[in-house]
This record gives C-alpha cells, sequence and structure tokens, in this order.
C-alpha cells in the first residue's frame, strides 16, 4: 500500500482536547477512541504502511482483553509484552489496561551481543516481573519462546494469541491507585528493577508534560523511539492516547539505518510537530548530511515546534551542530525542549519552557566533582545545559550527603517529589527504601541519584552519582573524559567510555575504552599515546587506554552507553582491544 491509498489520521477533529484529565487511563482510551486521530506506522522509508485510529485501537484492545480473562489472566498479573513499534503492542498494552494485568514492556533484540545475549537478557527480566504468559513478534518467536521456557512461563507470539477464544466479560474496573504497568529502566539488565507505575502517576505526568509543553490544536508527534524505554513508551505513546494526538511512527531499527526519514517525516507535517531525541539522535542526522547538500530543498523544518532533548547528558555542541546542518530547512534553535527525567518519576521531572532553546553555564570542572581547585593548572570548564522547570505539581529540591537542601548553584542530589513518583520497584523492598524516603512531615521524596544543581527555579544537571570515577580522593566525571577525547579528529558521539579499574600494582586508573578505526598497527600506537595525553591534560593522571573495534561498547535500550556494562564486559575479557605494533 502506498500513501496515495491511506489517509493519515487528521491533526484535529472535533472532539476537544483533554490534556490528561482522566482518573485511569483506561478512561483515557475511551475517551481518544471518540475522536478521528490515531498512530501511524512508516516502512524504512517513510511510506504509511498502516493507518491505526484510536477507535480501531480500543476495539482491538477489548477484544483481546477478553481473550486474557479467558486466558486466566486478571487484576494484578503481569504480562510481558516485547515493545516492537507495532499496532499489535499498542492494542495488547491497552488490553492488559483493560483486563486490569500489568503490561510489562520488554526490549527487542539489538545488533550488540547476539541470539544468546538476548535471550539471557529477557530471561532475567522475566524472572524479575514473573508474568504469566510473555507475547512478542512472530519474527523472534525462536528467541522470545526460549526466554520464557527458560523461566517457566508461557510464551506466544502475538498473532497466535489473536486468535484464541474470547468470549466478552465483564472487565474489572481501574481505580486511580492500581498498578497501570511496570517500566524497567534502560538498564536495569544484570539486577532488573520493575518500576510499578500508578494510573494516577501516569496521569499526573502526562498532564503536567502536556501543559508543560503547551499541547494545543494542529500537534502532531513523529516519534523513532523504542517503546520499551521510558521516553518512547510514555511520552510517544501513551502521552498521544491521554492527549488525544496524532502520531507517526518510524522503528528504531528504521532510524538506525535511514535515520533521515525522520526528518522526511517531520517535514511532511502541515501542523506543528512535536518529536524527542536523545543527543545521539541529533548527531546523527547532522553527520548524515554532507556541507554540499541543500537541505532547503528536501526538508522543511519550520513547524519542528518542539525538539525534545532527553535521556542522556544533552550535548550544547552536538545541538549548534544541528542547527548549524538544518537551519537552512526552517529549524530554529527556539525549538530544542531540553528537560530531565526517569522511570522512576514515570517519565518527566523537569522541561524547559517552550521557546526558550538551549541555555547553558560554564562551570569548572574542579567544581563539578567537588575538588580543590588547582592553581597549577589553567581553569577547564564544561557546558552545563538547562534542563529546564520542573512539571506543574512535582517538586525539585537539590541535597547534600547528610540531606540537607543546598541553595542556587550548590551541587548536590537531585531530589524530587509529587504524584508522578512511582509507587515501588517492584518486589525489591530494599531498592524502594533506598530511594524513597518520608520525611518527618510524612511527604515521600524520590532520590534521583543524579547530581545537579538550581537556578532561579532552573534544574541543571552534572551527571549520575555513580557513574564518577574516584580515585586517591579525587573526583573524576567519565563524561568530562569522553569528550575530551571526541575531540581528536575522527571520533564520532558514543565512541569512548571512561570508568575506573584496578591496575596490576593494586592502584585505580582510568580506563578509557575507544573505538577504533584505523587499521595499521603503528598508527593504533600513536592514536592510543594521543589519547592517553589527552587524558591526562583533563586528568591530571596517567589512564589505562584500550582501542576496540567499532560498535564493540555496549549500549543502553535508550541508545545511550553503558559504562557500567562496558566496564563488565571489558574485565570479563568479553571485549577484546585490538593488537598494536610491539
Amino acid at each position: 500500500m502506498t500513501d496515495a491509498v491511506l489517509t493519515p489520521t487528521p491533526n484535529d477533529c472535533d472532539l476537544p482536547r483533554r490534556r490528561s484529565d482522566f482518573a485511569t487511563f483506561s478512561e483515557a482510551i475511551d475517551y481518544a477512541a471518540r475522536s478521528a486521530k490515531g498512530l501511524n506506522f512508516h516502512d524504512m522509508r517513510g511510506a504509511l504502511e498502516r493507518v491505526y485510529p484510536f477507535s480501531e485501537m480500543r476495539e482491538d484492545a477489548l477484544s483481546l482483553a477478553y481473550k486474557l480473562v479467558a486466558a486466566g489472566i486478571g487484576k494484578n498479573d503481569r504480562v510481558a509484552l516485547v515493545a516492537e513499534t507495532s499496532p499489535e503492542f499498542s492494542a495488547l498494552f491497552c488490553a492488559c489496561i483493560y483486563a486490569g494485568a500489568w503490561p510489562v514492556p520488554l526490549p527487542l533484540p539489538t545488533t550488540f551481543g547476539g541470539k544468546d545475549s538476548y535471550i539471557d537478557q529477557l530471561s532475567v527480566q522475566l524472572e524479575s516481573s514473573d508474568p504469566t504468559i510473555l507475547l512478542y513478534p512472530p519474527d523472534i518467536a525462536e528467541m522470545a519462546k526460549a526466554a520464557a521456557d527458560k523461566q517457566g512461563c508461557d510464551g506466544e507470539s502475538w498473532d497466535v494469541f489473536a486468535n484464541r477464544e474470547g468470549p466478552e466479560v465483564e472487565l474489572p474496573e481501574a481505580k486511580p491507585d492500581d498498578i497501570s504497568y511496570l517500566q524497567y529502566s534502560s538498564g536495569s539488565t544484570r539486577f532488573p528493577t520493575g518500576v510499578a507505575v500508578t494510573h494516577e502517576a501516569l496521569l499526573h505526568n502526562l498532564r503536567g508534560h502536556a501543559e508543560a509543553t503547551d499541547i494545543g490544536a494542529g500537534e502532531r508527534v513523529v516519534s523513532w523511539l523504542p517503546w520499551y524505554h521510558d521516553m518512547g513508551l510514555v511520552g510517544c505513546l501513551l502521552s498521544l492516547i491521554a492527549n488525544q494526538v496524532s502520531g507517526d511512527y518510524l522503528k528504531t531499527e528504521h532510524f538506525a539505518r535511514r535515520p533521515l526519514a525522520w526528518l522526511d517525516l517531520i517535514s511532511r507535517n502541515e501542523g506543528n510537530s512535536l518529536s524527542y531525541s536523545p543527543t545521539f539522535g541529533y548527531d546523527i542526522c547532522a553527520r548524515r548530511i554532507s556541507s554540499q547538500s541543500n537541505v532547503a530543498e528536501r526538508f522543511d523544518l519550520s513547524r519542528w515546534r518542539t525538539a525534545g532533548n532527553g535521556a542522556d547528558m544533552i550535548r550544547p555542541d552536538v545541538m549548534q551542530n544541528f542547527v548549524n546542518a538544518f537551519a537552512d530547512a526552517g529549524f530554529k534553535a527556539t525549538a530544542f525542549t531540553p528537560s530531565y527525567g526517569l522511570a522512576e518519576a514515570t517519565l518527566a521531572v523537569t522541561v524547559m519552557p517552550p521557546g526558550e532553546g538551549i541555555r547553558v553555564e560554564l562551570v569548572e570542572e574542579e567544581r563539578l566533582s567537588g575538588r580543590p581547585r588547582d592553581l597549577s593548572r589553567p581553569a577547564r570548564y564544561r557546558a552545563i545545559v538547562n534542563c529546564g522547570k520542573a512539571l506543574p505539581g512535582m517538586e525539585v529540591e537539590i541535597r547534600g550527603e547528610s540531606g540537607d537542601a543546598r541553595g542556587d548553584h550548590q551541587i548536590g542530589k537531585v531530589w524530587c517529589r509529587g504524584k508522578s513518583v512511582m509507587h515501588s520497584y517492584f518486589r525489591n523492598e530494599e531498592a524502594t527504601d533506598d530511594c524513597l524516603v518520608a520525611n518527618e512531615a510524612g511527604e515521600v521524596w524520590l532520590d534521583t541519584g543524579d547530581m545537579g544543581y538550581m537556578a532561579d527555579g532552573y534544574l541543571f544537571i552534572v551527571g549520575r552519582a555513580k557513574d564518577m570515577i574516584i580515585i586517591n580522593g579525587k573526583n573524576l566525571w567519565p563524561q568530562d573524559i569522553e569528550w575530551a577525547v571526541e575531540q581528536l579528529p575522527g571520533f564520532n558521539h558514543g565512541d569512548i567510555a571512561a570508568f575506573s579499574i584496578d591496575t596490576e600494582n593494586g592502584e585505580e586508573a582510568p580506563a578509557v575504552l575507544v573505538h577504533c578505526r584505523v587499521s595499521d598497527a603503528d598508527e593504533r600506537v600513536k592514536l592510543r599515546d594521543q589519547i592517553a595525553d589527552k587524558v591526562r591534560g583533563v586528568t591530571g593522571m596517567s589512564c589505562v587506554v584500550e582501542l576496540v573495534p567499532p560498535r564493540t561498547l555496549p549500549r543502553t535500550s535508550s541508545g545511550k552507553l553503558s559504562r557500567a556494562k562496558a566496564k563488565k564486559l571489558y574485565l570479563a575479557g568479553e571485549i577484546q582491544p585490538l593488537e598494536l605494533a610491539a
């Protein structure tokens, strides 16, 4: 089928928009189904393949909910769903909501690790979530069924499940404090922690985000983000249902092969586009465009109102490169909308107000890491991106190690409070107690584990506390090392992973794994020494530099570099460095 045959769902219709002001998500589905809007799925080249109005999605979801009930699945049971960007997943997710079961979105296979690695990853998350059944796309049936069998739960492809019997029955009524779904954070593969999100938390976050971004008439979402990550699932699927917004989708793997198809879809939208990406998505697009390309002839990005940034540390230099590459196509730097969030707060905690764009502050690296200023060396600065203001109904504080509140421009742990905060980690009371802390007034605050500071009501994120490298009492942020190495010729965003290791003499040292595209062994030695000099200039200490093949460094489900997994694989010998000249 072609675009000429299919008509995409409209940006607007007669049904008045409601900004997620529902008691439960099932109510949100029911209301969205009264509109003419819906989801639109595109192939790798951006051609429209399937139009899926919310009304059809609801009809399918109810049919599948009856099948779930007939299979003995009901209130508080878990249903694991491999989260392919497809009509089937969206209908199954909503079917679980109707049946009172908890959908558990799980990742698709990635290019890293292979078949056995994927089966192991699924198995670990299945063990944690303890689902009654795992439902999956037919084309990964062998791997998914192997993972289900390994954990002793039923496994079925969703085309087979759709053919089950399911007589119409009365479905349970959801309540605001019921759990709506379990979300596994992007790095939760070895020791997974499923975030339990209530209906109230989900809708509170969706409403706050809709108000913060001022969703209105003519809006349309365009996305390639995976639905097993909170930014893709909550921000680019559930938000569309709860706020009655039509959306256009590319599969994540198709974006990876043809990233500019994302911008083609945005260009074809005649309304205002809302589209989100981690930093690396903007980086890939800017790199794919030749300086000789006439972007104005191919793209029209003038109506891209909200270009969201999130999920990893925002790089202002990468964002500027994107502006430079696509300004002639009408892209405005003020469209950039930095944000900060995490699955434990459903999705968003802070969002930059519309039209303010990216704003940065230059901060001395010593101050960021809390170490004294070395007056014998020139000062080094890092540009820290303003991640915006707290969502309506969300409070943010910066606290010191003893829990004391910090003032403006004082770095500490980021804490937040509001109805968007998770209920708990599923079946992990210890982890829940570590991050959900009640004060004397009975207010429950979430310790995000991130470091940052506030200034005039805006939040600035410095880094993840557990990523900090501490050697001989000296604190180093890995991204300072990684970004410094990226300034050398020939490196891309995400080519470097920095962490600490124990050396043969028993001392700790920074280790830097670097994707290497140089084939000559002598040239590799020169590159290693060049990197070592660069790191020494940043840290003042010697480091271990290992050159590894391209595409070796692992990423999380959201596409972020996984330093923890890179370190684990390196120490286990599963990441093998390239040979250098003797």
